[in-house]
């Protein structure tokens, strides 16, 4: 399949798995992880490295094109998007930013079929010794961690006991790309939702990675690839996945919510459909109209960026605080849309097994997410403010 050929119908693929994740969706939850089914069919409908750049046999999509593609895959089930906003942004960077050596070693030597997870917080140390680090750290929440072939790992650089310094208060923070079998998994992914993601926890105990497979987490000098994503940022692709992922689910519930009214009586309405109660109406159309608008403002966030930085612009601390805090705006729009239609259905929302009962879950545990927590809204309203010149964790 050609490149462009896969970047013209990126939704069109992900919306072509809808009956095999309905059908797996309770599988994967039993197994914590995604089904194999589902894992084969990402990779052959070219899902998988969709956001790698050419050279790791990727189509280099625009923002637009990967945010459609992850509220479609959100909407199917909320495992399967989360998912997919692990382990595409993750490869993505490992393919973007490697040296040389790591990129031939990780991508070229394996013909470009491997995926990567993980947890890229600084969580663990590395030494610094002569030809890489000694890596040492505990990480959690290692999404997409189940079937990946490398797992990331992020840690701070030390060297003479002190962590290494990119400037004044800035840490040098960085991301290990480590092979399946040199990873401790200690699991403990037993949560409230998204169980399917296989988001393991992990270790490492004094484990030497070579320089050429790491990453600096902030990095924005691509190697390869010439989407502006790459210049834009890991930070930027993991926020327009968060702000996708909770569209995606929290357009699943409106559009069951909305199916199910014509036929739902409550006991105290007596021979009124919920689909004919003036409230019912009232709040459908606000709700409705809430997500479009949180759609369209991250849209245009991320798409404006993205002009300005394919045209040569160099990205600025305001540019990054205008996607981060429309990300954080349309997740906490997106659980708020998601709680209204949980209460609208009543008890059908509660049922093992639907798709309302499931994504409700879905919802809570992936909007406690740091990276769209209220930290990030308070980091940016200070840069727009002038309280700092910059916040580099945006």
């Amino acid at each position: 399949m050609a490149n462009s050929d896969l970047r013209d119908c990126l939704v069109d693929r992900a919306r072509s798995m809808r009956a095999l994740v309905s059908a797996q969706a309770s599988e994967s939850e039993r197994l914590r992880t995604m089904a194999p089914a589902i894992v084969d069919q990402m990779w052959a409908t070219g899902l998988m490295t969709a956001l790698n750049p050419a050279a790791a046999g990727g189509c280099e999509p625009s923002f637009a094109e990967m945010i459609e593609m992850w509220i479609e895959m959100a909407w199917q089930d909320g495992s399967f998007g989360w998912t997919g906003i692990a382990n595409f942004p993750s490869s993505f960077a490992a393919a973007t930013y490697l040296p040389d050596e790591g990129f031939a070693e990780v991508f070229t030597d394996n013909d470009n079929r491997v995926t990567t997870g993980g947890q890229f917080a600084p969580n663990g140390q590395g030494v610094v010794v002569d030809g890489g680090y000694r890596i040492t750290g505990a990480w959690n929440f290692g999404s997409g961690t189940g079937h990946a072939h490398y797992v990331a790992a992020g840690f701070i650089p030390m060297e003479d006991g002190q962590p290494r310094m990119l400037s004044d208060g800035v840490p040098a923070l960085m991301v290990a790309y480590v092979p399946r079998d040199e990873i401790t998994f200690t699991d403990g992914w037993h949560v409230q939702g998204l169980k399917g993601t296989g988001s393991y926890d992990y270790n490492v105990q004094d484990l030497f990675v070579p320089g050429y497979r790491a990453i600096e987490l902030f990095s924005r000098e691509p190697r390869r690839g010439a989407s502006p994503a790459g210049r834009m940022g890991m930070m930027s692709v993991t926020a327009a996945g968060h702000a996708a992922w909770a569209l995606g689910v929290a357009k699943s519930m409106l559009d069951d919510v909305q199916e199910l009214a014509a036929t739902k009586y409550r006991m105290s309405d007596v021979g009124e459909s919920l689909a004919s109660r003036a409230t019912f109406q009232t709040s459908l159309a606000h709700h409705v109209a809430m997500w479009r608008a949180a759609r369209l403002l991250v849209l245009d966030a991320f798409a404006t960026v993205e002009t300005g930085v394919a045209d040569g612009v160099a990205l600025t601390p305001t540019m990054r605080a205008d996607m981060r805090a429309a990300a954080v705006y349309a997740t906490h729009a997106a659980r708020e849309c998601a709680q209204w239609a949980h209460l609208a259905a009543g008890t059908t929302s509660i049922r093992e097994g639907t798709r309302l009962e499931r994504a409700f879950r879905d919802m809570y545990t992936g909007t406690q997410h740091a990276f769209i927590s209220e930290k990030v809204a308070i980091d940016a309203a200070q840069v727009w403010l002038g309280i700092v010149d910059d916040q580099f964790a945006l």
